[in-house]
């Protein structure tokens, strides 16, 4: 019950912050005015990631405080507290920078230099380093050195897709309700503190910003937000997958809405020789909007979607190899089928590039 308590008392908590946010005379206020490649057209707050650091932050500290954590055995030598301070730390200090950049601007050699050496402080202080990648029927690639060059790869990655991707009242905030939820699910389930605890509580924060943040958005949760939940949530994946919680596949197909859309979206703009590190409007979701669907339509859509690929990862957690495979190809054939109907759908408008 205390439990539960923490987990709504976070999400009220990242409700008010947010709210307070969202007001005028918040001394963080800040303003995102509309541009080209906008699909917002009025301006809008910009800060409210800073009320899902901040819950989830205090969240965290009242857990400890009210001795609801309980170390698994075998998980590692330093405790969760070891594993949550590195992890957390560093998801402020990139939240730092990444405010700074919602505030004034950072250059992005500064603010891919911090990512880099925030993943790598994780890599070989944490030693949070992904093992293997497992193939279902065909057994288990053992990343050996390759696995720390790989996993800082990751967690830039992760921590730039998640800032590509929100672009859309709702969306990335939904995402970390769903994906966090999951991954906080399958903690609990492994008996693993830290990613129980750390996902939950995002989870938690994250829905109580997306009070304000659903179509039409009172506030967006900018670099601020973005970039430290995709750190975070990448920290988490590699964790889970180097604690034997879940294996690769399993956020793959959980965040896969993220990964595949801006995956897909970077690969495409770079073939065209366009500048890929510039803002657009080329992803599935911002041309379903401007196809017509509008941004409420288009979000609930990409919530099914999410909600699919957190049943099919379920499923994957808990299949057999055989089922594992089959799992694969029906997540597959999916985003196939979905590829295809955005193509349809977008080709009602004329490409947005630079």
């Amino acid at each position: 019950m205390m439990l539960i308590s923490l987990v709504f008392g976070v999400g009220v908590l990242a409700w008010w912050l947010t709210k307070r946010l969202s007001c005028r005379d918040s001394f963080l206020f800040k303003l995102d005015h509309p541009n080209e490649r906008s699909l917002h057209d009025i301006p809008i707050p910009r800060t409210g990631g800073v009320a899902i650091i901040g819950s989830l932050s205090l969240g965290l500290i009242a857990a400890q405080a009210l001795g609801l954590l309980v170390l698994r055995e075998g998980l590692s030598p330093l405790g969760w507290v070891y594993l949550e301070s590195w992890i957390l730390g560093l998801t402020i200090l990139l939240g730092l920078v990444s405010f700074m950049d919602d505030r004034g601007g950072v250059p992005v050699w500064f603010r891919l230099g911090c990512q880099f050496s925030a993943s790598a402080i994780l890599v070989f202080g944490a030693e949070l380093i992904l093992p293997a990648i497992e193939i279902p029927l065909l057994g288990t690639i053992e990343l050996r050195w390759l696995g720390e060059a790989l996993t800082i790869l990751l967690l830039i990655w992760f921590t730039n897709l998640y800032n590509f991707m929100d672009g859309m009242d709702g969306f990335a905030g939904g995402m970390t309700v769903i994906g966090c939820g999951l991954l906080g699910y399958l903690g609990w389930q492994a008996h693993h503190p830290v990613i129980s605890f750390i996902a939950t509580l995002q989870a938690a924060a994250a829905a109580g910003f997306l009070v304000h943040n659903f179509p039409p958005a009172k506030i967006f949760m900018g670099d601020v937000g973005s970039v430290s939940t995709g750190f975070l949530a990448a920290a988490l994946i590699v964790l889970g997958c180097r604690d034997g919680v879940f294996d690769l596949w399993v956020p793959l197909i959980v965040f896969s809405p993220f990964i595949l859309d801006a995956t897909v979206t970077l690969i495409r703009r770079a073939l065209h020789h366009e500048k890929v590190w510039e803002a657009h409007r080329d992803h599935c979701y911002q041309r379903l909007v401007l196809s017509g669907w509008g941004h409420r339509r288009t979000v609930l859509a990409e919530y099914g979607v999410m909600a699919l690929c957190g049943g099919l990862a379920l499923v994957y957690q808990y299949a057999s190899e055989e089922w594992r495979l089959i799992v694969l190809g029906v997540w597959g054939m999916v985003f196939l089928s979905l590829a295809f109907a955005v193509r349809s759908v977008g080709q009602r408008i004329q490409p947005v590039g630079s």
